[in-house]
């Protein structure tokens, strides 16, 4: 569970799983409820987590609406958003794509997934070619 924290001092994306969770919602719930107060149906829940993750900082148009749907002051969600905007991405890539995609060895020109490798050949077959 996230500990609490000062809201003026907060990070966006805590702050949001903390006001999320205090309304029971899923991201899929959240991303539900802002697409119906705004009247735009492409927001989804991948994004919601992008936002709680911090690899994305929401525009002044969604955090609007977060602060409508989560009842939340919008000058506090936008403090939030430019506090976190200035520490940056987060530290570690964690199991999501860049991390894989950096974590493996780079390949000759015109390989992969639908190129020129087999399945199952693992690290010996690459330290043969």
């Amino acid at each position: 569970m996230i500990s609490p924290a000062p809201p003026h001092r907060a990070q966006l994306g805590p702050l949001l799983v903390r006001h999320r969770l205090a309304r029971g919602w899923s991201q899929r719930r959240a991303a539900a409820e802002l697409c119906a107060a705004a009247g735009v149906a492409t927001l989804s829940r991948h994004e919601v987590s992008r936002w709680e993750r911090q690899r994305r900082v929401p525009g002044g148009f969604w955090l609007g609406w977060l602060a409508v749907v989560l009842d939340v002051p919008a000058a506090v969600l936008t403090e939030a958003a430019a506090r976190t905007r200035r520490s940056g991405p987060p530290a570690t890539a964690g199991p999501g794509r860049r991390g894989a995609a950096a974590a493996r060895p780079a390949g000759r020109a015109g390989e992969g997934r639908a190129g020129g490798t087999t399945r199952g050949g693992g690290a010996r077959a690459v330290a043969n070619r």
